[in-house]
């Protein structure tokens, strides 16, 4: 038999999950599995979380991996907590070197981009912090993929050739060979169902398991990385790493028609997502009415704009969070938004690949998690004998000496990945999010709008067509958006354009506790999955 595995002549459908003793929902079916398994093993949601996080970085190295960043939002015994797992910039970089170099923007590929990766340091905190069994063997999973191999799952199989093609076109120097040896079979990508493995992955992950991470900042891995960046001009050193401490930080939130929206602060851009909810309290949402989907447009314009312009570290930030969330502030931009599409602009407020997973347990615990190496596979470089794909995030440094996300040393930069939560009256609601860079904001407003406004299960929620502003009145909606709704928006003039691109409208996963139930949807526009108990 001769099967294609990229085309499906006939819908489906896909229905909530229900589980009571947990549940892990994320876009790759082997993850969710690795998830269940630390589940079954006496392992919490924090546990499932780390062991699906770790697996993801073997089973989809399109959108994340070890040397990358990540962010969580965790509710723990009735407690939230925030962890940033991001990394700053090296601390001897600066904008006059870059440029000297003879860059006026930050470059996609080689060490320029390349920021002090976190995700390592963040499974060490949350393990140590909250979790209920040894690192050591919540990364089993993910070693044994690694070691043993797996079969490439369809969309990531897609992802992987389309990264292929991109960095045979854009990747030359010596110092990007490593990506190719890694990363392709017999030179080329892998096919739809066919196995890849990496012996120097497994090998790498087994030594963060024996070392609880430390190696990575401290010890061999470090030692690896630093010779590598040394090699070709790199500027992050084992001084870098060696520094480096993930920080658990305070979420922030607004309430929405009666829920409390939890997303993390700066330096990531969660804030976005409140902006436009606190804007949108002060108009009428209903399904069937038209002028909805124009007003989630226009706020979600308007908070763009403040958060391209304001975002940064939050300790380089001088502009009031607070203020931002305030009711006058919020009123004052939602007055903006008239009849007909407007161009973004930013207020004047008081100054002052990515891969997402959800996990529970049966003992109340959840965990919204998310995790990149930014585009794709990140920089293009694979550091020697490790497996370790370095991230780009540093990509997103402006090199304008004026604008607040401006290139320093040991500063963190404006992040596009975003974990979400749901709370009401102080009781867990849910984990939710949708990864996919700057649709990131885009996909939790209409998730929640879904859900909230439209009611609509956590399933139909993501199920429903989606829309991407992208820039000016530039609108991208899906091919099953329906055409009377377009043609209202384009009265209004925006610009909005149908799009085949399934990976522009990002790709989200949902868990919400009702009662002694949890309720899972999952992501059809990926290789979507809920492993449940």
């Amino acid at each position: 038999m001769n099967f294609n595995y990229t085309r499906y002549k006939y819908p489906s459908s896909r229905n909530v999950v229900f589980g009571n003793k947990g549940m892990v929902a994320t876009t790759q079916p082997l993850a969710a599995e690795a998830g269940l398994e630390i589940l079954k093993k006496g392992g919490n949601a924090i546990d499932a979380a780390i062991a699906t996080a770790a697996a993801l970085t073997v089973l989809e190295p399109t959108s994340n991996g070890i040397g990358g960043d990540g962010f969580a939002i965790i509710w723990y015994k009735d407690k939230l907590y925030g962890l940033n797992a991001s990394g700053p910039s090296p601390c001897d970089i600066n904008i006059d070197k870059v440029r000297n170099m003879g860059f006026n923007h930050m470059p996609k590929y080689g060490f320029l981009p390349v920021n002090v990766p976190g995700i390592p340091y963040g499974w060490r905190e949350m393990s140590k912090k909250l979790g209920a069994l040894p690192l050591k063997e919540v990364l089993e999973p993910a070693i044994n993929y690694a070691k043993d191999g797996y079969p490439v799952s369809t969309t990531v199989s897609n992802s992987w050739r389309q990264a292929f093609k991109v960095y045979k076109r854009e990747l030359k120097g010596a110092e990007f060979d490593q990506w190719f040896k890694t990363f392709t079979i017999d030179g080329r990508p892998p096919k739809p169902g066919e196995v890849w493995k990496s012996k120097d992955l497994s090998k790498t992950l087994q030594e963060l398991a024996e070392t609880e991470c430390l190696s990575f900042y401290e010890g061999e891995i470090a030692d690896r990385i630093d010779k590598f960046s040394k090699q070709y001009g790199g500027f992050i050193s084992k001084k870098d790493l060696k520094s480096y401490r993930s920080e658990w930080v305070q979420p922030i939130t607004v309430n929405y028609r009666g829920y409390d929206i939890w997303e993390l602060p700066p330096n990531t851009h969660g804030l976005v997502v409140l902006l436009a909810l606190k804007i949108l309290n002060n108009f009428n949402i209903e399904e069937g009415n038209m002028d909805s989907y124009h007003y989630m447009i226009e706020a979600m314009k308007l908070a763009f704009a403040d958060g391209l312009k304001y975002i940064t570290d939050l300790n380089k930030m001088d502009v009031n969070i607070k203020y931002l969330l305030s009711e006058s502030y919020a009123y004052g931009r939602g007055k903006l938004i008239g009849d007909k599409a407007m161009l973004p602009k930013y207020g004047a407020p008081n100054t002052g690949g990515t891969v997402y997973l959800s996990t529970v347990d049966k003992y109340g615990n959840m965990v919204s998690y998310i995790q990149s190496n930014f585009m794709g596979f990140g920089s293009g470089l694979v550091v020697p004998e490790t497996g370790i794909s370095l991230h780009n995030r540093g990509f997103t440094f402006s090199l304008d000496d004026n604008a607040y996300n401006r290139l320093e040393p040991n500063k963190k930069t404006y992040h596009t990945i975003i974990p979400g939560f749901i709370t009401k009256n102080n009781e867990a609601i849910g984990p939710f999010g949708v990864m996919g860079a700057y649709m990131q904001p885009q996909g939790h407003l209409q998730a929640l709008v879904n859900m909230i406004d439209f009611d609509l299960n956590p399933q139909e929620a993501l199920d429903k067509y989606r829309w991407c502003w992208i820039e000016d009145k530039k609108i991208l909606v899906e091919e099953d958006f329906p055409k009377d709704i377009k043609d209202y928006l384009t009265k209004k003039e925006h610009d909005v354009r149908y799009s085949k691109d399934i990976g522009s409208f990002g790709r989200g996963q949902i868990i919400i506790k009702n009662g002694e139930t949890y309720i899972g949807g999952t992501e059809k526009r990926a290789d979507g999955h809920i492993a449940v108990w």
